[in-house]
């Protein structure tokens, strides 16, 4: 953010006619101005988002099956799941027999129907914060704490990005990359005027496009990465670390375990706000499979890849 503070004041202080260019043509740099105000805020609101931490999610449960309890109202309501998800809401009377014990916490057993029967608890048990982990949770050494869904932590942001802030991560790379690219075109059109100037001034507006352009491509290639991680529903620990993550061996690498579709893949990261902390099971064998077969004609009349 401090660069593109550079760049822009940088481009204003050696273009004496931009700011004339601005008084004939208000529209073009008040949606500039606009753009560079709300990427900033993005940045502060994506560094301040939280990531989905297990511990959160833990006290959730727990509270909420406290609550229950403590009104004496037995629940009847099954666990919320769509498509091999599963919400907070849970149902009580299917977990309460499991091999955990009757003094397990709700967490707990809401974790354990999450694995594979016969899964080990070291499997999904954090061996640094003996926090209990569903799958695809990560301890974070660098925030010191179990993220849900966790994708890497950025050490631009200060922050893990994960379930709770992929959606702002994503929204804040996008106008980084546009504001980058814009600014660009103004140094293009800096250096392709008229008007004569020192040698020394367009050696730092050359130098000054050069870096801009190197940071605009990172961040182009970037947007790309994390709109194919969003679409197939993957994060960046999940495709880097495959063959090491013990729920995804054995799983064909153009199978995406926990993909529902581009479209609710989308629709679950950034609009689902209902469902922040929500946490997905295993998917099974049989589920896989139907998952790695070929695609057909009815397959694409029906949207398979989408819906």
């Amino acid at each position: 953010m401090m660069l593109h503070v550079v760049f822009a004041g940088v481009l204003f202080a050696l273009d004496a006619e931009l700011i004339e260019k601005a008084r004939q043509v208000p529209w073009y740099f008040a949606i500039y101005y606009l753009l560079f105000i709300v990427t900033l805020v993005q940045y502060f609101i994506t560094s301040a988002s939280p990531p989905g931490y297990v511990h959160d999610v833990t006290r959730a449960v727990n509270d909420a099956a406290a609550l229950h309890n403590s009104t004496s109202v037995a629940s009847k309501q099954p666990a919320s799941s769509k498509n091999g998800s599963a919400v907070i809401t849970i149902d009580r009377s299917e977990v309460e027999g499991n091999l955990l014990g009757p003094s397990a916490t709700p967490w707990a057993k809401l974790v354990m129907n999450l694995y594979p029967y016969g899964a080990s608890t070291r499997t999904w048990t954090c061996t640094y914060c003996q926090s209990l982990q569903p799958p695809r949770t990560k301890h974070c050494h660098d925030c010191d704490k179990c993220v849900l869904e966790f994708d890497h932590h950025c050490v631009w942001l200060g922050t893990c990005i994960g379930q709770g802030n992929h959606c702002q991560f994503w929204w804040y790379i996008c106008e980084e990359t546009a504001l980058s690219f814009w600014t660009g075109i103004l140094y293009i059109q800096f250096l392709k005027s008229s008007i004569s100037k020192a040698w020394w001034v367009y050696a730092i507006v050359i130098l000054f496009l050069a870096m801009l352009s190197f940071f605009f491509i990172f961040l182009f290639l970037l947007l790309l990465f994390h709109s194919y991680l969003i679409l197939t529903n993957q994060t960046t620990y999940e495709l880097v670390r495959r063959r090491r993550i013990p729920y995804l061996r054995g799983v064909p690498e153009r199978v995406f375990p926990f993909s529902k579709g581009a479209c609710r893949n989308l629709y679950y990261t950034c609009c689902d706000r209902s469902n922040i902390c929500r946490v997905e099971r295993i998917p099974t064998h049989l589920e896989i499979d139907d998952m790695a077969r070929p695609y057909t004609c009815s397959d694409v009349k029906n949207c398979r890849c989408c819906c």
